[in-house]
């Protein structure tokens, strides 16, 4: 019996994720690419190509050090492996870098790298260097389906997720770049990671999570888990399964205490409210005055910087419990925003408010700003829209959530 084909869901993101069975990408060359596969998906792709079983396990181990701890961008690279075995895996396996279209400094220090993936679909990533660490933002999507209305990477759209390999491959050629091969546990440039780049990652789980977990690996690139924060705009059903299956840090975009205000600024709070949200923080597995969950504020002038919210703020974490602390951001402009940057006398006095409760609050210096680096900035050159189409675009995202 023939039945009438499903409606299209117009704007992608706005269900919650559910993993579903995808094949894996095959390059135009049709090699397999090795960065983003654990140990034993690498063991299991030698044996497809023709490996025996104890080839291709010895084989795995040896490449999965060579890639991930020592950086090799070769088969000729990997002295442990026969020379006459290299053509043999070159034909057959690839090792991935994101293509650099263009790399930015600061003023600051501040990098930023304009990434192509194979298939043309360009992204971004950011070192923040400081005195005593240096971190480094990755993205999880191409484009964003939240339409955060301060954000000017809510303002693209979702092209697709990055998979596990181009999201690992952010930080590994971030080591290139610093010159941080092989791995070693002091002494390191790149010290932390934070999931804030472009996209949501609570929107693309499983890849997160295995780039992640190959970060965590300490055979590997070894990055604790205390050195990782993963920040979400509110995913709730996903909160749980992030902190048992990942582990990492948590950080929330909350940006305002009404329903009001959110659901104007961060258009998700229209499916999860903030009371739903903040319960969800205090479930998560692993939250304690050790390891504290971050709220993200960002300062946007006569619209959430009032006394009042300040105060409302210090309430809600106290009702709910929650061992936190609070990022303030001052707002970064782009072009056609809607909104402007609080006072920096505005910014102090919210600041205080909340530091008089007991409860962290300091205030980000923007950094990367004049490369457009900055939290909120990221959006690539390929995303060049009028501001009546992005006008348009968030109308339909907002009245898919609505």
């Amino acid at each position: 019996m023939l039945t009438a084909p499903a409606a299209l869901m117009p704007i992608p993101g706005h269900i919650d994720p559910v993993p579903v069975a995808r094949a894996p990408f095959v390059r135009p060359d049709g090699r397999v690419d090795l960065i983003g596969l654990s140990k034993d998906q690498l063991r299991i792709a030698l044996a497809d190509a023709g490996l025996d079983a104890r080839q291709a396990k010895l084989r795995g181990k040896q490449i999965w050090h060579w890639l991930y701890n020592r950086g090799a961008t070769a088969f000729a690279q990997m002295t442990d492996i026969s020379k006459t075995q290299h053509p043999w895996l070159a034909e057959r396996f690839a090792i991935g870098r994101p293509e650099v279209v263009e790399a930015q400094v600061s003023t600051d220090g501040t990098r930023k790298w304009l990434l192509r993936s194979p298939d043309g679909q360009d992204y971004e990533a950011v070192f923040i260097p400081d005195a005593d660490r240096g971190t480094l933002c990755v993205s999880s999507q191409v484009g964003c389906t939240l339409n955060c209305r301060f954000c000017h990477t809510g303002t693209m759209r979702l092209v697709r997720n990055l998979t596990a390999g181009e999201i690992v491959g952010q930080v590994m050629l971030a080591r290139d770049a610093l010159g941080e091969w092989p791995s070693q546990p002091e002494g390191r440039m790149l010290t932390n990671i934070v999931m804030m780049g472009m996209g949501e990652p609570l929107y693309n789980f499983d890849n997160v999570r295995d780039a992640l977990k190959l970060v965590m690996d300490g055979d590997g690139l070894a990055l604790s888990k205390r050195r990782i924060t993963l920040s979400t705009s509110g995913v709730v059903p996903m909160m749980a399964r992030a902190g048992e299956e990942i582990g990492v840090n948590l950080a929330v975009s909350l940006h305002a205490v009404t329903k009001e205000v959110r659901d104007e600024i961060v258009p998700l709070n229209r499916k999860y409210g903030i009371e739903e949200l903040l319960q969800a923080c205090a479930d998560y597995p692993g939250a304690n005055n050790a390891r504290r969950i971050t709220f993200e504020y960002v300062m946007l002038r006569d619209k959430n910087d009032s006394d009042e919210d300040a105060r409302e703020l210090v309430r809600l974490i106290r009702h709910y419990d929650l061992p936190a602390k609070v990022n303030l951001i001052p707002f970064n402009p782009w072009p056609g925003a809607p909104y402007e940057c609080s006072t920096p006398e505005r910014i102090r006095a919210f600041s205080n408010i909340i530091f008089q409760s007991g409860i962290s609050a300091p205030t980000r210096t923007p950094r990367g700003r004049d490369i457009d680096a900055a939290c909120g900035q990221l959006k690539t050159a390929a995303e060049k829209k009028s501001r009546a189409e992005l006008d348009r675009q968030a109308e339909a995202k907002m009245a898919a959530l609505a």
